[in-house]
């Protein structure tokens, strides 16, 4: 029975010290960013490329923020529709860096809990804000709603040529 004992306690710290080097690998969000540039940054190219800005807010401390980027770099319709409608700047919200200021001016969205997403236009004004948890299905997300969300905000959804009468 001792042995028993020892054999599973030793599983479960193996599993809990893999647990903690994988969660300090995974670097999504840089505390260091300036974010006010790359939202700069963003607007420009956004323009260019006549897109929105898609931030994705939250901190390497999240599963759930990690859990999102997973899975949506590993679906191909996902990375297709990004990579067609949107620019995507991850926000960083840490004790290092709360990013305040930025956040203020978008109007708070660390109101919904993390991960949370901003959908700016190439104005760079903010035209929406999403708690993830809408987006959540079982342990993860759902694809049917984290797809139709992104659709919901692409500058094709929302260009007023395609609700006018005539």
């Amino acid at each position: 029975m001792k042995q028993i004992f020892t054999i599973v306690f030793f599983f479960v710290l193996c599993g809990s010290f893999a647990q903690i080097a994988n969660k300090q690998a995974v670097k999504l969000y840089s505390p260091e960013a300036d974010v006010s540039a790359a939202i700069t940054q963003g607007i420009a190219k956004a323009k260019a490329e006549n897109k929105h800005l898609f931030l994705q807010i939250g901190g390497n401390w999240c599963p759930w923020c990690i859990k999102f980027h997973i899975f949506c770099a590993s679906d191909e319709d996902i990375i297709s529709l990004m990579a067609k409608s949107y620019v995507p700047i991850m926000v960083n919200y840490s004790k290092e860096n709360r990013n305040l200021a930025e956040l203020k001016k978008l109007e708070y969205p660390q109101r919904f809990g993390f991960p949370v997403f901003v959908i700016l236009d190439n104005n760079g004004k903010r035209i929406h804000t999403q708690s993830s948890a809408y987006l959540e299905e079982g342990e993860g997300y759902s694809k049917k709603k984290v797809l139709d969300f992104l659709k919901q905000w692409t500058p094709d959804a929302l260009n007023p040529n395609l609700y006018s009468d005539k």
